[in-house]
């Protein structure tokens, strides 16, 4: 059926059965992940707290042999967690698995959002959008593993690791651990939409591609005050870590911008009389 024999109550009920098996999917992969969230807790969420983490094994092999660089090869470094709260353990197994589950699902739920727009759409729309969602949700789970595999692991590791005075002993908590995981890895996926997000402003004319290079000197300032607090380090070398990948998604995103309109001379010679 077309858009324009859809009447409003047709459109509504459509949207209605699009919420209908978002929300199954959700809950069977949250069922799932409910089941195995003790294995995945213990090899996937705690793995950062080993030191035989596979990020530590690299940044050792790298840091052994310059001596300003932070030192990774500290095997006797061990990060346990305590929980200080009657209901933490359960209700973080309940959060933990919709968590896991609205990762898994992104690219399904983002595949029913094409589904409820594409009849409003034309043909050469469509195949620019579908390559959009598609786009999205690679760059998604690209940002969510690096916030795993690079930038929660050097957090976590500075943070715990970190001594006003040495008669103050560091205790994580399991709240504060998890809150830390989960916010650094979504951040991560969310600022890895840039090129996304500046297409998409690029498409209704807000953005243009000298933008970004009249303000790259104002982005790298902003871009390294981002890296410093997301990895708050006062080393250089664990800054650029994360600093380079934003600076590239930065200049990622301007390949996604179109150029700006040409500049009719005729009209430039008569604003100049």
């Amino acid at each position: 059926m077309s858009v324009e024999e859809m009447s409003f109550w047709e459109h509504l009920e459509e949207l209605r059965w699009t919420l209908v098996r978002s929300v199954i999917a959700l809950v069977v992969f949250a069922i799932v992940g409910f089941s195995f969230m003790p294995w995945i807790f213990d090899n996937v969420i705690m793995a950062p707290c080993k030191s035989d983490f596979f990020l530590y094994s690299f940044m050792c092999k790298i840091s052994s042999g310059v001596p300003f660089l932070p030192d990774f090869c500290d095997d006797n470094v061990t990060i346990s967690l305590i929980n200080i709260k009657l209901a933490s353990q359960f209700f973080t197994h309940m959060s933990t698995s919709f968590w896991f589950a609205l990762i898994l699902t992104c690219p399904y739920l983002l595949f029913e959002v094409w589904r409820f727009i594409s009849p409003a759409l034309y043909e050469h729309e469509k195949k620019s959008v579908r390559w959009v969602f598609l786009f999205g949700s690679i760059m998604f789970f690209i940002g969510c593993l690096v916030g795993y595999g690079m930038v929660f692991p050097m957090t976590l590791r500075f943070l715990y690791t970190y001594q006003l005075s040495a008669l103050i002993d560091n205790q994580l908590s399991l709240d504060s651990y998890m809150d830390n995981f989960i916010m650094l890895i979504f951040v991560m996926g969310l600022v890895f939409e840039m090129p996304l997000i500046s297409w998409m402003l690029s498409k209704i004319g807000i953005l243009k591609k000298s933008f970004f290079k009249k303000y790259r000197k104002y982005a790298i300032v902003i871009l390294l005050i981002a890296a410093a607090v997301i990895t708050p380090s006062s080393d250089p070398f664990t800054l650029s870590i994360v600093f380079f990948p934003l600076y590239l998604l930065y200049e990622l995103s301007s390949v996604f911008v179109k150029a700006d309109d040409p500049v009719d001379e005729s009209e430039v010679s008569l604003d100049r009389i």
